[in-house]
């Protein structure tokens, strides 16, 4: 799924979940905002589209040839306001009521492992991780004031088979998306002198190196091509083997390798009736030998899966309400990450799933994907935002581009984890996400682009930064990135060839960016912030609308924390007092001391930290749409933010 912006109903893309639409009057309080949501009706799924005859349609499909109907009644919400994030968030909330097939963020258990430093072995190893590996990657980060204590065993650990081996080389690099699995049980990696199998090797990195939760992938069918239908494992499972259909809105946006392998060579589904006993089995295993929970990925396959299976969405229902059961069976606090779900099959058919990836992958070999990961996972929150807390995914410490994808993590609302190869790490970055004890601190919401920015185009227009903003407990913070340049939107079909360049593009930044301030003020706040830049120490003091100017190069990036000032006349015992327990501090750092009106100075203020989609009809001049297509960075504010974690944990 991947933003789109523009002005004319052609332009709405195939396979739009999600259109908004801005009209502008006179002024912020003149204009009005649209939203329209297809949705799923019974057995069939709606998407909106665009037509050369600047109409705005939508298809309906059920993703197989015999279940047709003639009706359409509940296919796309729509509903308007004046704020597009309430808007967004009464919105999902009314149809969850209504269609009773999926639940709102809020009313879902959130994973306790989302509040600790995580650990992923997927760009560390890819296929190859194995237990030594596992080992020495938690022992460098531990060893360097990094101590992850979520651990993702990624893809590498299951028994599977590729059926295609007398093919030639290159044919069989096709094929590596059709392996299949044979087993549920770990493969002989696991079972050696290092470990005598999973089990030992999860014991042994909890009591060690004080790992606190373990996940391992999995894929929705098994693995990537699904089970082996020969296996004598599967065997009670009745799988059999099926090729799966591409819609004609999937390929008109992106031809997916994936998905193109797994056409050729088939799937090896499992029947719908045994899915559960399938997720059980597996789930009860993992669970066995100390796993707390499962990333499961490979979900957009189901889509493509529907002829002879009631459909698309009947069928995606079935797996993910099965999943969902066997996790709340299997494991403790809904420890389960979504991947690979943006379709809105499995979006409007989450009851329970709390936690989903909100892009494509962080790629660390692809330069010219750094800048649309972080505008894409900002955008496609606006709707994932409402029904899961967006994993804006893994990103590497050692990396030309870590501090980007460091500030925007600090942002998202979701989990931090890296995938950092053994002993390759940059402490300078990741000591400003984790603090001393493997814990982080994360914001309010889901981080989403800034009111002004949501109609326009951050990666490729040339002009436009892109702002993220979220909200603390007790403050609220906007980080400011510069995603010109670097790349091109990877829904443009068409081969374009594409030269960095870097950008010096100039925005303002202000206080008023910050949407819902008013959650965290009291009534007697004057409207008058504090707002401090991380990178460039600099604090400046600023009315709720008054705004300060910024430049940023092409993957640049600055963090603004904006608390509001409200003053407290207290006695120098309760000052004491209150310093001693984390609880309140003065705004004065180094380097900004000096810039401080002497009024400000002598002001005492509450420490407000960072805690750290369509066609569409122009109904009049001056419209325009939206669409969803299928840190802390100084060492005086870590340490503050660990005086008032401190704090929290004895409130």
């Amino acid at each position: 799924m991947a933003p789109k912006t523009g002005a004319d109903t052609a332009g709405v893309p195939a396979e739009t979940q999600m259109l908004l639409l801005e009209k502008t009057g006179n002024g912020v309080e003149d204009t009005v905002y649209a939203l329209m949501l297809p949705v799923l009706d019974g057995d069939f799924r709606a998407s909106l589209q665009g037509s050369p005859e600047n109409e705005l349609q939508f298809c309906f499909e059920s993703g197989d040839p015999d279940v047709q109907t003639m009706d359409a009644v509940d296919a796309v919400f729509v509903n308007s306001g004046d704020n597009p994030f309430k808007l967004m968030k009464e919105s999902i909330k009314i149809l969850s009521k209504i269609k009773g097939t999926f639940s709102h963020i809020e009313s879902k258990e959130t994973p306790a492992n989302l509040d600790w430093f995580g650990w992923c072995t997927w760009d560390a190893f890819y296929k190859a991780v194995n237990p030594v590996g596992i080992e020495e990657g938690l022992q460098s980060l531990r060893e360097g004031g990094a101590p992850p204590r979520f651990l993702i065993i990624d893809d590498g650990w299951q028994q599977i088979v590729n059926e295609f081996k007398e093919v030639d080389g290159a044919l069989l690099e096709e094929t590596v998306f059709a392996e299949r699995l044979v087993d549920l049980k770990e493969n002989d990696k696991f079972r050696g002198e290092a470990c005598k199998n999973l089990g030992d090797l999860v014991k042994k990195i909890k009591e060690t190196h004080g790992v606190k939760y373990v996940y391992a992938w999995h894929a929705l069918l098994g693995y990537w091509g699904g089970v082996c239908t020969s296996s004598d494992v599967m065997e009670k499972y009745n799988p059999k083997l099926v090729y799966p259909v591409q819609s004609p809105g999937d390929v008109a946006n992106l031809r997916d390798v994936a998905m193109d392998s797994l056409e050729k060579y088939g799937v090896g589904i499992i029947d719908p009736e045994k899915i559960y006993e399938f997720y059980n089995d597996q789930h009860s295993y993992l669970s066995s030998v100390g796993v707390d929970g499962v990333k499961v990925d490979v979900q957009n396959v189901m889509e493509t899966l529907g002829h002879g299976f009631g459909g698309r969405v009947a069928l995606t229902r079935k797996y993910q309400h099965a999943l969902e059961e066997s996790i709340a069976r299997n494991f403790k606090g809904n420890n389960l990450i979504c991947c690979m779900s943006h379709s809105s099959d499995h979006i409007y058919s989450a009851l329970k799933s709390a936690v989903a990836r909100a892009s494509e992958d962080f790629m660390p070999r692809e330069p010219t994907l750094q800048t649309l990961h972080i505008a894409n996972v900002a955008f496609n929150s606006l709707l994932l935002g409402e029904i899961f807390i967006p994993d804006w995914d893994m990103f590497q410490s050692k990396h030309e581009t870590a501090e980007f994808h460091g500030a925007a993590r600090a942002l998202s609302g979701g989990g931090v984890y890296v995938s950092d190869k053994p002993g390759v790490h940059d402490f300078n970055v990741l000591k400003k996400l984790v603090l001393p004890d493997g814990s982080i601190l994360r914001a309010r919401y889901a981080g989403r682009p800034t009111r002004d920015c949501l109609f326009n185009d951050p990666v490729m227009d040339g002009k436009s930064l892109l702002k993220i903003w979220n909200l603390n407990n007790l403050s609220a913070a906007v980080g400011v990135f510069n995603c010109q340049g670097a790349g091109n939107w990877t829904w443009l079909v068409e081969e374009i060839s594409h030269v960095p360049t870097a950008v010096n593009i100039t925005g303002h930044l202000s206080p008023s960016d910050v949407e819902s301030l008013e959650e965290i003020t009291g009534d007697e706040w004057n409207g008058e912030t504090a707002v401090y830049a991380f990178n460039s120490c600099s604090l400046s003091r600023l009315q709720k609308h008054q705004s300060l100017e910024l430049s940023l190069v092409t993957m640049t990036c600055e963090i603004y924390t904006i608390s509001p000032i409200q003053v407290r006349f207290l006695s120098t015992p309760c000052l004491h007092l209150l310093r001693l327990y984390g609880c309140v501090g003065f705004i004065l750092v180094n380097g900004a001391r000096e810039s401080l009106p002497v009024n400000l100075k002598k002001t005492f203020v509450e420490p407000r930290l960072l805690h750290i989609l369509t066609e569409t009809v122009i109904f009049a001049p001056g419209l325009r749409w939206g669409c969803s297509v299928r840190a802390t960075w100084t060492a005086q504010h870590v340490q503050l933010w660990w005086r008032t974690r401190q704090y929290h944990r004895h409130s």
